[in-house]
C-alpha cells in the first residue's frame, strides 16, 4: 500500500481547520486519535499531557519512533481558511503541521500489513510552538530513551532539508510595574510602556554576530489600560538564538545588563526566563544522516542540506540520541495567513519518509 494523495490533502485540510494553539490542542488531539482508532493498529492512547500515540507491532528489534507536533502559532480565533489550486493548498497552519500530521495517518495505512523489524510508533506531539518549549517532545524521550533505533520528526514545509543539529534558544521575559496614574494629572509619573519602549529600543541595538549567527526578536508587547493612562505594567518576550550556546549566553548577560541599567524612575523591572530549546547535534557523517541524503536524492530531491535549527528533534540530540527532521514538501509564509505548501512535491517527500522508515530499521543491525 502507498500513499493516497487525495486522502492525505483531505486529511491536511480537516486537521488545518481544528485551531490548536499551543496549549489548546485538545480537539486536535481528539480528531487524531479518531482517525487512527479506526485503522487497524494495536493501540491508539493518549497521555496526560496531551500527546497521542499510535503503535503498529513489529518484530522482536528496536522500535522507530516517528512525530508531528500538533500545535499552531496561530490564536484559537484565528479564521482558517484554506484554499487550493492546481499547484497549492494555502491556510494558516497548513504546512507548520497539518500535511504532516496527515502524512502519520498515511503511514498507518500504509505499514498496517507490513511486518516491520520493530513497532513503529507514530506520535502526534503538544508543545513544539511558542512557549510550549518543546513539552510535548521531552515527554515522547522520557518515554522511550534511548531505545528506539532513531527518532523521525515530521515538518510539513522544508522538503530536502535535514535538520541533525538543535538550535539553542532562550525566551525572556521583562516586565515593568509602577503606580500608574492620569495622563495629564499625573504626567510627570514614569510609564511602564515608555519605559518598555525605551528597553525594546536598547535591546535592537546590541550588535549581533555573524558568526556563529545570532538573533534578537521582541516578539510580543503588551501593556496599559487606556490611552488616557499613564501606564502601570507593561511587558514584552524576547526570543534569543544563537548556534553557538556560549554566544547565546554572552546575549542573555548583556540583556540582563541591559535591564539593570534601567531599574530607575520609581519603576520595578524583572527579568525571567520563560523558556528554554536544547542544542545538541549528531554529525553529518553519521548513518542515520548519510541515509536520509541518499533516501532523498534517489526520490529526486535536490539540492539536499544539512540544517541546525529549533525543532522537536532538538530534544532526543540533546541527549546524543539519533534524530533529525525531515519535511514533506516545499512551501511558504510559515507561520503567517498566507502559508501555503506546493501540492506535487508531496508524491517525492512521502516516498522519501517511507524509505527512511525502512532503512532505520537497518541502522541498528
Amino acid at each position: 500500500m502507498t500513499m493516497d494523495l487525495e486522502r492525505l490533502l483531505r486529511n491536511a485540510i480537516e486537521i488545518q481547520q481544528i485551531p490548536a494553539p499551543t496549549f489548546h490542542e485538545a480537539a486536535r488531539a481528539a480528531w487524531i486519535h479518531r482517525a487512527l482508532s479506526k485503522l487497524e493498529l494495536t493501540s491508539v492512547e493518549l497521555d496526560p499531557i496531551g500527546n497521542v500515540y499510535a503503535r503498529l507491532r513489529g518484530g522482536d528489534g528496536p522500535p522507530l519512533v516517528v512525530s508531528a507536533h500538533l500545535d499552531t502559532v496561530f490564536p484559537m480565533e484565528t479564521p482558517l481558511h484554506c484554499q487550493r489550486d492546481a499547484k497549492r493548498l494555502r491556510g494558516p497552519g497548513i504546512g507548520d503541521n497539518a500535511v504532516a500530521l496527515a502524512a502519520l495517518l498515511e503511514l498507518a495505512a500504509d505499514f498496517s500489513s507490513t511486518q516491520l523489524p520493530g513497532d513503529l510508533w507514530l506520535v502526534a506531539n503538544v508543545g513544539e510552538e511558542g512557549l510550549g518549549n518543546l513539552l510535548g517532545m521531552r515527554k515522547v524521550v522520557e518515554r522511550f530513551g534511548d531505545g528506539p533505533c532513531a527518532y523521525l520528526v515530521l515538518e510539513g514545509m522544508a522538503l530536502g532539508h535535514i535538520y541533525h543539529r538543535g538550535l539553542p534558544v532562550r525566551r525572556l521575559r521583562i516586565s515593568i510595574r509602577g503606580p500608574g496614574g492620569h495622563s495629564w494629572i499625573h504626567a510627570a509619573r514614569a510609564s511602564a510602556i515608555h519605559k518598555l519602549i525605551r528597553l525594546g529600543d536598547r535591546l535592537l541595538s546590541l550588535p549581533m554576530p555573524s558568526a556563529p549567527r545570532s538573533t534578537l526578536n521582541i516578539g510580543l508587547m503588551r501593556g496599559g489600560a487606556s490611552i488616557n493612562s499613564v501606564a502601570a505594567s507593561a511587558e514584552m518576550e524576547v526570543d534569543l538564538r544563537s548556534e553557538e550556546p556560549s554566544t547565546l549566553e554572552s546575549l542573555v548577560q548583556q540583556v540582563e545588563e541591559v535591564v539593570r541599567q534601567q531599574m530607575e524612575d520609581g519603576l520595578q523591572v524583572h527579568l525571567e526566563v520563560i523558556g528554554e530549546r536544547p542544542c545538541g547535534g549528531i554529525a553529518p557523517s553519521h548513518p542515520l544522516v548519510r541515509m536520509a541524503m541518499k533516501v532523498l536524492e534517489e526520490a529526486g530531491v535536490s539540492p539536499v542540506y544539512l540544517e541546525r535549527g529549533s525543532t522537536d528533534a532538538s530534544v532526543p540530540l540533546s541527549r546524543g540520541l539519533p534524530a533529525i527532521c525531515l519535511g514533506l514538501t516545499y512551501g511558504g509564509g510559515a507561520h503567517s495567513l498566507e502559508e501555503y505548501i506546493e501540492i506535487e512535491p508531496l508524491q517525492k517527500g512521502y516516498a522519501a519518509l517511507r524509505q527512511c522508515i525502512l532503512e532505520a530499521y537497518d541502522l541498528h543491525a
